[in-house]
């Protein structure tokens, strides 16, 4: 294996002589990544326990090929008892992160691996043309190409080729009659085509494309995006959201995000020193065929560019590295042809289709920030632990969660620029995870500006709006999304966000039915998509479904709402904010972890007393006791503690955690303050400046 010849040749020092780290972090994760960061040696022990006794061998053994072993001396995953393609991913993830330079055939070797091998070897392989020369990788490429013309890796080669601006096959070799009936080979192919001198006169007319997404990709338009020379001064921004839809949070992976970048781009588009926004999104082909539109002005100066995806909806995260070169490729193509160039590529989340568009800053010219979050790496060891280790389905978790964190030090690498969500005292979580980010402010870390929520904006005849949200509400408890007149006087707990396992919802209605609330209150909950669920919004109601057969006295006092829009959201916290103290709301945010909780801060600008989880970002700004109440959200019992304790909490200290919570967030986080923070932080920034050779 080529791993056996690992040498670094950027690192801080010999990893031949790493000496042995001592380090009292029962996380094997966090001990193996302050070890490897520090330059010392770390060896874990696949029979070694989490805090709370569990194995955690699969998880150990992994890291320790990933982290533990020296590359000078040990083909990473050498007798460690991990399998082979874990043993490749491994060494090659080391090779990225100590800048080993690979050579073509090295990495080529692995191209018949899993998806996490396919994905590794795509980020090492610009690096190794670097290193090697376009030449050589084209001559290595063109003899892996025409070895085995029909083979299943002729897209993925393609795409590499295409990703370095390599033409290693003649446009009549990559495109003859009767090849390609392999879908993700003939868009490859086709992409391959475009780059071409001459290569779009072997494309197939688009009237033979089989759907939309075909159509756009043999004839891609250009669609009008982009402040014009002259128009305003400033940077102009990109911002990525590539997982869900902007215009509909609360339906499948739409959430907090979505009403976050929503306001985010039509504030910073009216902030001084900012020309323009790109607020990027992917598209796939139900989108496509409801508005074919690429990109609109969404407000004046904030633009929304649809990426086209070969998928029905939007990807999802586990299957993002399938779509990278095509994601870049879109990015530069659609980016690249707006009036003014792009300033600065700004993304937040750690996936592959984060990379693409790192991967098309690079090509554009443009630099990038990288907002960093301890997510996945909080939690993986527990969460491991807590799992059936002889479910695939768990092991499959498990790799595509180190995955990420691979990613994600890809993105820090790559970035011009860090940010950080603060938790509880500020970013020094971060670094926990991110030893590398310790370099930085003295050892603090990162930035970390910070989150805020737009304005609500009251309607004119806004009184009679609310009337009608409640009434709508109370309309018949016979009903799944609405509850009896009779109980209006009860106190309610609301719960708003996208039906998914990381929500939670099916345990707040667990705990809600086995404490008892229901004779007591009503539990109200908004998200999931109306029309078309998602296999997780499927899921998740059918947990709540068989939990209230149950419990069949309690369904007249629970409501599912599908989502609504944020407007309407509001309006009806608002509403529910301004009852009489004898029939209190309380927010009651069930999720095992919120990174920050946009929908929390909604819910306490609104004037509701909300309770959150400790785990993750909402403890830096929901201080127990103080404006709110914060719960263990690790299991039913935790959450049960929870509600037990709001329900005996009396009417005044009620009102000061809703009054204290809504001067917080009238205080700190306006979407305006960070607006201006995040203005500040792109004015920084220069561009790097286009480099050549690579377009589409």
């Amino acid at each position: 294996m080529a791993a056996a010849a690992f040498a670094p040749t950027r690192a801080t020092e010999s990893t031949g002589r790493r000496a042995a780290v001592a380090t009292q972090d029962r996380d094997p994760l966090v001990a193996a990544r302050t070890a490897f960061f520090s330059g010392a040696r770390w060896s874990g022990h696949a029979d070694e326990r989490d805090a709370a006794g569990r194995p955690q061998d699969d998880l150990v053994r992994l890291v320790e090929a990933e982290y533990g072993v020296s590359p000078r001396t040990v083909p990473p995953g050498g007798g460690l008892g991990v399998g082979r393609e874990d043993a490749a991913v491994a060494a090659l993830r080391r090779a990225a992160r100590l800048g080993v330079p690979l050579t073509p055939e090295a990495l080529l070797a692995h191209r018949d691996g899993g998806p996490w091998l396919r994905a590794v070897l795509t980020e090492l392989w610009p690096e190794t043309v670097r290193w090697h020369g376009h030449r050589h990788a084209e001559e290595v490429l063109r003899e892996t190409l025409t070895e085995a013309p029909d083979a299943p890796t002729t897209g993925h080669l393609l795409d590499l080729a295409v990703a370095t601006g390599l033409a290693p096959l003649t446009p009549a070799e990559a495109a003859p009659a009767g090849r390609h009936d392999d879908r993700a080979v003939r868009h490859a192919a086709w992409r391959y085509l475009h780059q071409l001198p001459g290569g779009t006169a072997h494309l197939p007319d688009p009237s033979a494309a089989s759907d939309a997404y075909e159509r756009l990709l043999l004839d891609p338009p250009t669609p009008v995006l982009g402040p014009r020379e002259g128009e305003r001064e400033g940077r102009v921004v990109a911002q990525t959201m590539l997982l869900g839809g902007l215009d509909t949070p609360g339906q499948g992976l739409s959430g907090g995000m979505a009403v976050l970048l929503g306001g985010l781009g039509d504030r910073l588009a009216e902030t001084e020193g900012i020309a323009g926004v790109i607020t990027v999104v992917t598209a796939g082909h139900e989108d496509l065929a409801a508005d074919g539109r690429l990109a609109h002005e969404r407000r004046p100066g904030h633009w929304v560019l649809k990426l086209p995806v070969d998928t029905p909806r939007s990807p999802v995260p586990t299957q993002t590295h399938r779509h990278r070169t095509a994601l870049t490729w879109w990015a530069v193509r659609l980016l690249g042809g707006m009036p003014r160039p792009l300033d600065v590529m700004h993304v937040r989340y750690a996936d592959d289709a984060s990379l693409a568009l790192a991967d098309a800053a690079e090509r554009l010219g443009a630099a990038s920030m990288f907002t960093a979050t301890p997510d996945p790496h909080r939690g993986l060891a527990e969460r491991h632990a807590a799992s059936d280790h002889g479910d695939p389905r768990a092991a499959q978790a498990l790799r595509h969660d180190l995955h990420r964190v691979f990613v994600a030090d890809r993105l820090v690498e790559r970035a011009d620029t860090i940010v950080g969500i603060p938790g509880r005292g500020g970013t020094r979580e971060l670094v926990r995870h991110y030893p590398h980010l310790a370099r930085l402010a003295g050892g603090k870390g990162p930035s970390a500006p910070p989150e805020g929520i737009a304005p609500y904006r009251a309607a004119p005849d806004e009184h009679d709006r609310q009337r009608a949200a409640l009434a709508a509400l109370y309309q018949d408890g016979a009903r799944p999304d609405a509850l009896d007149a009779e109980d209006r006087g009860l106190p309610l707990l609301l719960s708003v966000g996208r039906l998914h396992p990381v929500k939670q919802q099916d345990l707040l209605v667990r705990a809600w039915l086995e404490t008892g609330g229901y004779g007591t209150s009503t539990l109200v909950l908004i998200g999931g998509s109306p029309h078309t669920p998602t296999e997780a919004e499927a899921d998740m109601r059918r947990r709540i479904d068989t939990l209230l057969a149950g419990f069949p006295q309690a369904s007249r006092r629970f409501a599912l709402l599908p989502a609504l829009p944020n407007a309407d959201v509001r309006r009806l916290q608002r509403a529910l904010a301004a009852r009489p103290q004898e029939a209190p709301c309380w927010y009651v945010c069930p999720s095992a972890k919120e990174e920050f909780g946009i929908a929390i801060l909604e819910a306490m600008e609104a004037g509701l007393p909300a309770a959150g989880p400790r785990n993750g970002g909402v403890a830096h700004y929901l201080r127990d006791g103080a404006n709110g109440i914060l719960m263990d959200t690790s299991g039913p019992t935790g959450l049960m503690h929870g509600l037990r304790r709001l329900a005996h909490i009396g009417d005044d200290e009620r009102r000061r955690y809703a009054a204290a919570g809504r001067n917080l967030v009238t205080e700190r986080f306006s979407v305006t303050r960070m607006a201006n923070e995040l203005t500040a932080e792109y004015g920084a920034l220069q561009r790097p400046g286009a480099c050549g050779g690579s377009g589409p």
